[in-house]
């Protein structure tokens, strides 16, 4: 699927989504990398998982339980994360909250 590369995305102009339950929005896609904010609430849980994607997260709100390369994280407002490529992760949501994301190359199945 392609899409529009966009130079500036207004607040109220992402694309709303939903990803193995979870809400997020789709802001900023460039040719090489995307930035999303993902919506949590207590009762997602994100199983573990991986894509040939790295992923960089700044939490903005909640409390997150990260866990990757057999160690867990936790994250409150403030903390950020890098994920390599092809890496199992999952994350537990202990505080509804929000997290940018920031993916290279582009989430095709984000799209």
């Amino acid at each position: 699927m392609t899409h529009q590369t966009k130079i500036v995305v207004k607040g109220d102009d992402g694309v709303k989504k939903q990803f193995l339950g979870v809400d997020f929005e789709v802001l900023a896609v460039g040719t090489e990398s995307m930035v999303t904010k993902m919506l949590y609430k207590e009762s997602d849980f994100v199983p573990f998982h991986k894509h040939p994607n790295e992923q960089n997260g700044y939490v903005i709100t909640g409390r997150y339980k990260l866990m990757f390369d057999n160690t867990e994280y936790s994250l409150i407002k403030g903390d950020s994360y890098s994920i390599p490529e092809n890496t199992e992760h999952s994350m537990e949501i202990i505080e509804a909250g929000e997290i940018i994301d920031v993916f290279t190359p582009v989430r095709q199945d984000y799209l």
